[in-house]
């Protein structure tokens, strides 16, 4: 599951996203330089291969370490695109593309934010989508809608299959696996599997608190937000904690967890793009990430703590988050002091992995971090002792 948001200002667009995946599927956020291409040369996706076009554009991707595609992303040219696994009433097709590698080749493919959503449904026309999308079951499948934007704008395109429609952005927009826009939702979405992934309530959740306040520190905020009067994650027997754009693992019938955040910002001024390149944002820090800069946050590795920041911090993580009443406290006001000094003065991804890497070091070997009791329920207790670092 996934939350996705994009508020189109006079002067700028801001997007953000949660990428919510299976506990243990670490997410990279990797750098790709503009490459060219003979004629006819073909390019293997994560199911199926289709022709590669001349030349890509560069590319920042953060990307689910299986897969060929990307679940959020930018380009050199500015633009940004996250997509959301929708549940419809039309058949799932056994292979096609997914739609994290429609969020990839929109990138690679396009200088503009129009031009990134004609190449998606160009590639939908052609090659459908499909494919088996999850780690832990590769039978699990959905359809998928996009937020896709630049400097000046964008668009919200949804799909069911290969039904597609595609509006421009006004204002503050939120899509959080259910399809929105009117007549295409009412008439392909799925009711139910809409409502276990608790769509709308998160979708409602996020226009709200963007509402308030849609600078970066508050846009930081609103990815670590547990749900209105709730500062720590609140599960359910059904669908852990996915009642709120911070989501952690532990429920029966669903149980994501957030495993990558993005934030951008786009103005005539210039582009700038925070990733936390780890899990659970409310545990993280979010750092600066560049177009210009070669950059790969640690080995693509499935289940390593050796050498990827990724996989450091979700060992952090899994410790604070046993009893975040107590272990939040610990590293809360300095997260948000160095975040605050980043926003000011941004260092290189580089240094600030640095940064990140020398906190966790420190803030793990406090006394009281290593006495905790776990006091989440028993049914989170079992999902997350099922999946267990090696």
């Amino acid at each position: 599951m996934c939350d996705t948001m994009a508020i189109v200002e006079a002067d700028k667009v801001l997007f953000i996203k949660n990428s919510d995946r299976d506990a243990n599927e670490a997410q990279f956020v990797e750098w790709y330089p503009r490459q060219d291409y003979p004629l006819k040369t073909k390019l293997r996706c994560t199911w199926i291969t289709i022709p590669q076009v001349r030349q890509t554009r560069a590319v920042i991707l953060c990307r689910p370490f299986w897969m060929w595609g990307a679940e959020m992303g930018a380009n050199e040219d500015g633009v940004v695109i996250g997509n959301e696994a929708v549940f419809t009433n039309q058949p799932y097709a056994a292979a096609g593309l997914t739609g994290m590698d429609l969020v990839r080749l929109g990138l690679e493919r396009s200088q503009n934010a129009f031009e990134a959503s004609n190449v998606i449904i160009s590639l939908l026309n052609s090659h459908g989508q499909g494919g088996g999308c999850g780690y832990e079951n590769r039978r699990f499948t959905y359809h998928n809608s996009f937020i896709i934007v630049d400097k000046n704008g964008g668009y919200v395109l949804e799909t069911a299959g290969k039904m597609w429609r595609r509006e421009t952005i006004k204002g503050i927009v939120a899509i959080s696996n259910g399809l929105t826009l009117p007549g295409f939702a009412e008439k392909y979405r799925s009711r139910l599997k809409t409502a276990v992934a608790q769509s709308n309530t998160r979708r409602m959740r996020m226009i709200m608190c963007a509402c308030v306040s849609a600078s970066k520190e508050s846009l930081f905020a609103l990815l670590r937000d547990h749900g209105e009067g709730q500062q720590y994650p609140r599960y359910r027997r059904i669908n852990g904690a996915l009642s709120a754009p911070c989501v952690h693992g532990g429920g029966w019938a669903a149980a994501s967890q957030t495993t990558g955040s993005w934030v951008s910002e786009l103005s005539p001024r210039g582009v700038q793009h925070w990733a936390t390149g780890t899990s659970a944002p409310c545990t993280s820090l979010f750092k600066p990430v560049y177009l210009d800069e070669p950059l790969q946050l640690g080995p693509v590795s499935k289940n390593s703590v050796k050498g990827s920041l990724w996989w450091v911090h979700e060992q952090f993580h899994r410790l604070v988050v046993r009893d975040p009443a107590t272990s939040y406290a610990v590293f809360e006001d300095e997260r948000d002091a160095v975040e605050k000094e980043w926003l000011h003065n941004p260092p290189s991804t580089r240094e600030a992995v640095k940064k990140h890497l020398k906190l966790l070091r420190a803030w793990k070997k406090t006394p009281l971090l290593n006495s905790l009791h776990d006091k989440r329920p028993a049914y989170v207790q079992r999902y997350w002792k099922r999946r267990r670092l090696e």
